[in-house]
């Protein structure tokens, strides 16, 4: 049976990551969450006081405490810097505010970029983010481009906020997805867009059955005919 990559991309909260994590279990592929490395990058360089100048200092951090991934008795993915456990630290509004101007910079993109490309290259994997059909693996079988409206995206995430504890004002949280998606369509380095050759999908009202449905068909089809 063939193996192949799944490239699925979106804007904030457009349900990449959830339908990515259903779809891996369902093929018994891996899933790699490149958002959460971002969020890594961009957690360390808040615990250090560092900015956009220190991408040096960011780069060291990293390299000192590597990015890598674990699953939890639940079955849910558990994220680590070196030992320590950051799950629920890089999902806080502060990092969530502020990882778009951490994943802009050239240089912190191209060393996880690279990581990630790394861990791609033996195949059966399923990635989600922003710049996966574009940039990270452009070659992929399957490219999926998943689309919703802000005022949908925001209630999805207020009620994953409210589930872990975090507090959110909607209105707000309406606000900052909008002013992300700006900033993550319009930087200069992979700004996020939909790869040519991609398969755009509006999940605006669609349940995430629905989805999972949706994508786990195109790939059924393209591994049957390898």
């Amino acid at each position: 049976m063939k193996s192949i990559q799944i490239a699925i991309d979106g804007p904030a909260s457009s349900g990449k990551s959830t339908v990515a994590k259903i779809i891996a279990k369902n093929l018994g592929y891996t899933y790699l969450d490149t958002g959460a490395m971002y969020r890594c990058a961009t957690y360390l360089a808040l615990q250090n006081d560092l900015k956009d100048k220190d991408v040096e200092a960011i780069l060291t951090l990293l390299s000192e405490s590597p990015i890598s991934f674990g699953r939890a008795e639940d079955g849910s993915q558990t994220v680590f810097l070196g030992d320590q456990d950051v799950t629920l630290a890089i999902r806080q509004n502060d990092v969530t505010n502020n990882v778009s101007w951490v994943a802009a910079l050239p240089e912190i993109r191209q060393e996880l970029v690279n990581q990630q490309r790394r861990i791609a290259s033996k195949g059966a994997i399923i990635m989600d983010g922003r710049d996966i059909g574009t940039v990270v693996l452009p070659d992929a079988e399957l490219k999926i481009f998943l689309i919703a409206s802000v005022e949908e995206r925001a209630e999805r995430r207020f009620k994953e906020n409210q589930e872990k504890g975090i507090e959110t004002d909607f209105e707000t949280l309406k606000e900052e997805i909008a002013a992300r998606d700006y900033k993550d369509s319009h930087r200069k380095v992979s700004p996020l867009k939909a790869a040519d050759d991609a398969i755009t999908f509006d999940t605006t009202g669609v349940d995430i059955q629905g989805v999972v449905k949706f994508i786990q068909e195109k790939a059924e089809k393209i591994i049957d005919r390898g």
